[in-house]
């Protein structure tokens, strides 16, 4: 915490300072500028402070830079302590203000060390903030120059100017300060250093001048060559730093980097660190930055994390970018509870280097639709197949002779299956089944689809869980889940692809309790031909999205219409693509120009959930939501409303969680009643219990009527608002607790209950899509009559021509199903989004291949036409639905606009001339 109790000493050398102002560019408001008159109107700041002259003889023969006098700040304790002066009634808001000083230091120092410039901004009813102005580096053996720009949006009750940053018991010293007025770009260029690509911005980065530049956040920091008898010691350089006597989990080691990054640029971070502690073998340690904007609003970016052991050194890796002008930031460790040490051995922040885009892969010989599995007929018996586990396995006759539907939506027609089946039987673990090694079969970058029939053993009494599992150099890989509770054959289905050579694949069937009998039947492995598959999807996609228009042009000589040229150009789809954007994302210019540009709708990626506008009880944040409402206002962008509460426990905040009973009644109703009246007809849609088939925290204490009475009172308070159920993984295949099934009778429950559900939402979190199994789970949803949204959608691969299929295969599902009403992207932008390797554009604004692809499916559903009137003096196409201009010549060339509906019929519009 700073202290303010003004000392009548100080040792710090300032000498002449001016700070000039818009409305008078000649005038300097500091008084007593050049310490003519002592230490008047200036004060110590928790330190001690004199002024030193040629005639009292200069401190150890340091003279001033311009001659006469300069301060000399002394005693200090803690890096903020300097020299400061209140300005609060010779500054105004709107007017820019330029310092320049020069400085120098004195004291137990080697190498160098920061000096910087700081506004304190005391607001009525709110905590103190603080302004950065400008930093230098300095050393003991000249005056440095330190230059700054600062500027107020809003008047604050007081202001004061200071100066800081030398390390504890190192002397401060400062020379003429004089003063310009200065646009923002040269505010930014002169209060950021700009650095090499290669060089890193941490000052003393391996704690060779013991702790200068850092400083405890909230525990003491020190710094060792060895610790705990010489068996800890640092894995590069000669030294490392420890925080000690944490109490908290996010104390740790912190450096402030203020003026050393640049908005717009992504930095990649490499720190070396371990623990240490008697209790505790390992634990996370995390990388963070905290921010502080013009606006004084605080945020806190993840950067890295990582579990450090008490054994060995371990490396934290990742990146970061601020979107917006920052006044000051800070990188720190934290993480490990209370009382366990951070080690630290190195910190590296620069510059990311540019990732090359990886080449398109090379598939020789795909054989699309040709099963890999041997002897998936059982023709051979048990041949190629073997027991997981010391279960038994028998070939039976009985099994389904067709081939699964979702297998048949992607093979076409095909022979029929054997009628052959494998039981296992004796299974004493759920992993025992059959297994088979396929890892020669496999080819890199292919989108493998998995179908089988399955079928559990009688007298089970609860559902059992069926899974396709993959073994990839042992690590799991969810190829398709079905839940099985008769004695009926089910289908199970799913996908997967294979991005690095394995050395060894397996594929198996498993799950069920033990003593269950498991059956599979009709196993097909086979690579999907994608581009056969989106060329069925663009036959379909012209029947459902576009229309038959007749033109009908009156109001002028018939007789001279016929042969007028008329061209026709779409400038607006109707069908909705947004994407999830965050309340710093509107910071960057780069990023608002490519969203309003390709998109049309918005949702929130935090800042409307309940743990963001409420994080603690009754500290309401309504601003960042409201920012970023009205920034979609000003773009004509719609925007979704994600989300009203959230099912999943993790995802409620601690103080809800702490409730009783009644409490969290009341809770949960002034949640409703404050967010629906706060934002009454400004979402369109509104996702009420977000996760239902993932969690329940809502409905266990409060009852299962609880998540209808969410519906049925957001209603009333917004009947304009479209109501919707969310949820993941309802389209893949790969988790049975959010099947299409499950999801169809969850809906069915509310609406019987009185619910106003309105609307489906599939997330959208997907891996390795394949198009028959995503539709199979439309068409079933679709029976409901409700539209449908992909609400969060993201594909994540680290080749962006996979990541672009992957996307293309998304998007042309959707577009090309009936009941699809819209889809919103989780995210576009390269570190701002929750899966890696899934963005379109590169943190600096670069378009990737994946960005392209869907830059280019954009371009593809606007319709176009050109051409003459016929002899009736009309003109005939078909297009897709939405907004067009047309373009036709009489005597002059005129333009109009119309829009194409959605319609069975052809679409009769006159255009009147």
């Amino acid at each position: 915490m700073r202290c303010y109790a003004y000392s009548t000493f100080q040792i710090f050398k300032v000498k002449e300072i001016r700070i000039d102002s818009y409305d008078n560019p000649n005038h300097n408001i500091i008084l007593n500028s050049d310490f003519s008159q002592g230490l008047q109107c200036w004060h110590p700041n928790c330190c001690d402070g004199y002024v030193v002259s040629e005639e009292s003889g200069y401190l150890n023969g340091v003279s001033a830079n311009s001659g006469g006098r300069y301060a000399v700040i002394t005693n200090r304790k803690e890096c903020w302590q300097g020299l400061e002066q209140d300005i609060t009634i010779r500054v105004s808001p709107g007017s820019t203000y330029t310092v320049s000083a020069c400085v120098r230091v004195l004291g137990p120092l080697h190498g160098s060390t920061g000096v910087q410039a700081t506004l304190r901004l005391e607001f009525p009813d709110s905590a103190t903030s603080y302004l950065f102005v400008g930093r230098t580096s300095v050393t003991k053996d000249r005056w440095e120059k330190l230059e700054g720009t600062f500027s107020l949006a809003t008047m604050p009750n007081r202001v004061f100017f200071y100066l800081e940053g030398p390390a504890p018991g190192v002397d401060l010293l400062i020379d003429s300060v004089s003063v310009s007025c200065s646009s923002l770009k040269e505010h930014e260029s002169a209060t950021t250093k700009c650095f090499a690509d290669d060089e890193n911005i941490i000052l003393n980065p391996h704690f060779d001048d013991g702790l200068n530049n850092w400083s405890g956040k909230g525990c003491k920091v020190a710094t060792h060559d060895s610790m705990g008898d010489g068996k800890i010691r640092p894995l590069s350089g000669n030294f490392f730093a420890s925080a000690t006597e944490r109490t908290q989990s996010f104390n740790g080691i912190q450096q402030e980097i203020t003026g050393r990054v640049q908005r717009k640029l992504a930095y990649e971070v490499t720190a070396v660190v371990r623990i240490f502690g008697n209790n505790v073998t390992s634990a996370d340690v995390r990388v963070t930055l905290w921010v502080q904007a013009q606006n004084q609003r605080e945020l806190y970016i993840g950067i890295a994390s990582s579990q450090a052991s008490n054994k060995d050194w371990v490396q934290l890796q990742g990146k970061f970018l601020l979107n917006g002008s920052p006044s000051r930031v800070i990188i720190y460790f934290e993480g490990p509870p209370p009382g366990t040490d951070i080690l630290v051995n190195s910190l590296i922040v620069k510059h990311a280097a540019k990732v090359p885009p990886s080449p398109p892969p090379v598939i020789e010989n795909a054989d699309f639709g040709v099963n890999i599995v041997e002897n998936s007929s059982l023709n051979d018996g048990l041949n190629g197949w073997f027991p997981l586990g010391n279960c038994t396995m028998s070939v039976n006759s009985g099994s389904p002779l067709l081939l699964p539907p979702m297998a048949r939506d992607s093979l076409g027609p095909y022979e029929p299956l054997s009628g052959r089946y494998i039981l296992v039987t004796n299974r004493t673990q759920t992993w025992m089944g059959p297994a088979q090694m396929i890892t020669d079969k496999l080819k890199l970058y292919l989108t493998y689809q998995v179908s089988a029939w399955v079928r559990v053993g009688p007298g089970v009494t609860t559902p059992q869980n069926v899974i396709g599992a993959l073994s990839v150099d042992n690590q799991w890989v969810n190829g398709g889940q079905v839940e099985a509770n008769d004695e009926r054959w089910h289908e199970i289905g799913g996908s997967f692809r294979i991005e690095k050579q394995p050395s060894k694949v397996m594929v198996s069937f498993q799950g069920p309790s033990s003593g269950v009998d498991l059956m599979v039947a009709g196993l097909q492995i086979f690579p999907v031909d994608r581009q056969a598959r989106f060329k069925h999807l663009k036959m379909h996609t012209d029947k459902i999205r576009k229309r038959d228009v007749i033109l009908k042009f009156t109001g002028a000589d018939v007789k001279s219409l016929p042969g007028t040229s008329v061209r026709i150009r779409q400038t607006q789809n109707s069908f909705s693509i947004g994407s999830c954007i965050n309340r710093t994302n509107i910071d960057n210019e780069d990023f608002v120009d490519f969203f309003i540009k390709n998109f049309n709708f918005a949702v929130f990626e935090n800042e409307l959930k309940w743990y963001w506008t409420e994080p603690q009880q009754g500290d309401f944040n309504y601003k960042d939501a409201d920012e970023i409402l009205d920034f979609c206002k000003s773009h004509s962008i719609e925007c979704r409303g994600h989300c009203i509460f959230w099912e999943v426990e993790g995802a409620v905040q601690s103080w809800i969680q702490s409730l009783n009973k009644n409490d969290l009644m009341t809770a949960v109703q002034n949640r409703l009643t404050g967010l629906l009246a706060q934002y009454k007809d400004k979402f369109r849609h509104y996702d009420v219990n977000n996760e239902m088939l993932h969690g329940s925290f809502y409905q266990d204490r409060l009852g299962k009527d609880i998540r209808a009475y969410m519906f049925k009172t957001a209603h009333q308070l917004d009947p304009s608002a479209t109501l919707f159920v969310n949820d993941y993984h309802v389209e893949d295949g790969c988790d049975t607790r959010s099947s299409p099934e499950k999801y169809i009778e969850q809906i069915l429950d509310l609406q019987q209950q009185g619910a106003s559900v309105g609307g489906i939402g599939i997330q959208g979190h997907i891996d390795s899509p394949v198009g028959p199994i995503v539709c199979s789970a439309l068409d079933k949803l679709g029976i409901l009559g409700l539209p449908i949204w992909f609400t969060e959608l993201d594909v994540s691969s680290i080749n962006e021509y996979v990541r672009a299929d992957d996307l293309e295969a998304m998007l042309r599902e959707a577009f090309a199903h009936p009941s699809v009403e819209g889809i919103m992207l989780w995210g576009f932008w390269e570190l701002f989004m929750s899966r890696e390797n899934s963005h379109l554009v590169d943190a600096e604004g670069s378009v990737n291949v994946a960005g392209k692809r869907y830059l280019a499916l954009k371009e593809e559903w606007l319709s176009s036409a050109n051409g003459y009137l016929d002899d009736q003096g009309e003109f005939r196409f078909r297009g897709f639905h939405g907004t067009y201009t047309i373009d036709f010549t009489l005597t002059n060339t005129t333009t109009k606009t119309f829009v194409v509906d959605k319609g069975e019929s052809p679409l009769e519009l006159t255009i009147n001339l």
